[in-house]
């Protein structure tokens, strides 16, 4: 049975398709599965995969696959009730708040944002920290009015700035708290300007530590990097700013549509969503958000001590900037790095090539990546570093 707590009451659930067992293990001597480093569509926790594999042909004993339910099934939407269940328990989201799974992607959610809450005649405050958070200001520069309330691009994003100064009144704050391209993160959110509520695309550090999702009127992120597979999109939202939303839209871009239809309102990405419920299950019984954190801590630290300690390769983030899932580094030699890119793939350390915009190395290592495999890397590294320092 499974509890959950819904304002004063606590709820009892079964779970017949989410096994209790679920725990992580290597399985590379089994599958052979080799260190992804990939910033997305990025490395699943291996029991999640397993419980997924068992699934395909048959749900529990409902003799059709996970693939092939309907989404109007009775089998279905107990897996879509628990996968919300699973999202308010482990992020501790309130009742006040919709849990939506939607499609498109984070791209997506930078139009839908200012086309349900920015008029013509309205400012949002944006704060630009690299490629992501300026698609989004694009988008928004569609509909209204955008006040950049600070910027890294100086650097070439290698920073959070330290200030922000922010509109007179704006709709709303939006930010990126977690840069995948330049291996910087927020480690708080901004302030928020009285009236205003607060944005997030949390597509790179979603649930990767403990967040007080009180503070926001929106967070969304993109599932193929600590969530799920590609094709969902979660998005939280408080219900008063569903309510308040651009009701002259198509009704597809309306967050009311998918809240009031429980993202039903056309066909969702139904294994997505299934996966989702099973790795935040995952990330509960590994000890929530705040366990999550510490490993978190603990693996980027690793990696960060070497780069540190290291004569031949630099980090390319600021000390006080720096992410816990994507750790960005160089040689400063081009060559080298390819070098140091070509070796590692041969040993099976995939996904090591940082962005264009950066270049070097980049190293995602989400939830579910295993310490081990940062371990291997570090090894790597150094013995690298041996051989052509």
């Amino acid at each position: 049975m499974f509890r959950f707590s819904n304002g004063n009451r606590q709820i009892r659930q079964p779970f017949p398709h989410f096994p209790s067992n679920l725990q992580y293990e290597d399985q590379r001597h089994m599958t052979k599965r080799i260190d992804n480093f990939s910033a997305g569509p990025a490395t699943l926790p291996a029991a999640v995969l397993e419980e997924a594999r068992e699934n395909l042909l048959s749900l529990g004993d409902s003799g059709i696959g996970i693939l092939e339910h309907s989404h109007r099934s009775k089998t279905f939407l107990s897996v879509y009730e628990k996968a919300v269940a699973y999202c308010r328990l482990v992020a501790g989201i309130p009742d006040d708040y919709d849990i939506l799974f939607l499609q498109g992607g984070a791209s997506l959610q930078f139009v839908m944002l200012p086309m349900n809450f920015l008029g013509s005649d309205q400012t949002a405050d944006y704060l630009n920290t690299g490629a992501w958070s300026k698609k989004a200001i694009a988008e928004a520069k569609r509909f209204g009015n955008v006040h950049i309330a600070c910027t890294s691009e100086d650097r070439n994003f290698c920073y959070i700035p330290d200030e922000v100064s922010q509109s007179d009144s704006p709709a709303y704050v939006h930010f990126t708290s977690n840069n995948t391209i330049y291996g910087t993160e927020f480690s708080t959110e901004p302030g928020l300007p009285e009236g205003a509520f607060l944005a997030c695309d949390a597509s790179s550090d979603i649930f990767s530590r403990p967040m007080n999702v009180s503070r926001y009127g929106i967070i969304y992120a993109g599932a193929q990097k600590n969530l799920g597979p590609s094709g969902v999109t979660l998005v939280i939202i408080r219900k008063d700013l569903v309510a308040r939303g651009n009701s002259e839209l198509p009704t597809m871009l309306r967050y009311s549509t998918h809240a009031d239809k429980d993202s039903m309102f056309n066909t969702p990405p139904t294994f997505g969503i299934y996966i989702v419920g099973l790795i935040l299950k995952w990330i509960e019984e590994q000890g929530g958000l705040t366990a999550m954190q510490e490993k978190n801590r603990n693996k980027a630290g690793r990696l960060y001590d070497f780069l540190d300690s290291s004569d031949m390769f630099t980090p390319t983030a600021d000390r006080n900037s720096r992410s816990m899932m994507n750790v960005t580094f160089i040689t400063g030699n081009n060559d080298l790095d390819a070098k140091c890119i070509a070796e590692a793939t041969a040993a099976g350390l995939d996904g090591l090539k940082g962005h264009r915009s950066v270049g070097g190395l980049r190293a995602s290592i989400y939830n579910a990546f295993p310490p081990e495999g940062v371990d291997r890397l570090v090894q790597f590294l150094k013995d690298f570093e041996l051989k052509y320092g």
